[in-house]
């Protein structure tokens, strides 16, 4: 809910209110991401979306539009200790890009760190840049030194 919020309404609705809040969002029949299995085990979780439905987006320097292109936005990553390293998070990635392809979209986005060394995992909760590298992703802005803006094309 972080990215749909902005910093005042998140800091307002902490905890139980937004799990509350994104139960109602699930429950009302929008898909906002994907989910990885292993088995019948839920192992990871991908936020993907019309970047306009992002509000946070909106006061953001680093993470201002590139251009005026109509994007999806991979906006969270997650997967269960146990499965991370394996390859999880780019299985997810190419797998938001054919989820966004079938809804007609055109452009996909992501915003991992690109830090180099072993990262926090609380740090990281965007992806990592090699992860979107390997799904096929390429870097089109940098206005941070960790934090690029990486695209994957459709059209292509």
């Amino acid at each position: 809910m972080w990215w749909r919020q902005s910093q005042k309404e998140h800091n307002q609705n902490s905890g139980a209110v937004n799990k509350r809040k994104f139960k109602r969002l699930v429950a009302s029949g929008a898909e906002p991401g994907i989910i990885a299995y292993s088995g019948d085990e839920p192992i990871g979780w991908c936020a993907v979306r019309p970047r306009e439905e992002y509000v946070r987006f909106e006061k953001s320097r680093v993470l201002a539009p590139v251009d005026d292109q109509p994007v999806w936005s991979v906006t969270c990553l997650f997967i269960a200790k146990g499965h991370r390293q394996q390859g999880v998070s780019t299985a997810l990635l190419k797998a938001a890009i054919k989820y966004v392809k079938k809804n007609r979209g055109k452009i996909i986005e992501g915003y991992p760190v690109d830090a180099h060394g072993k990262q926090p995992d609380a740090w990281v909760w965007t992806g990592i840049a090699s992860a979107y590298l390997a799904a096929g992703f390429e870097e089109v802005e940098r206005r941070s030194k960790t934090r690029p803006i990486m695209r994957y094309d459709l059209a292509k």
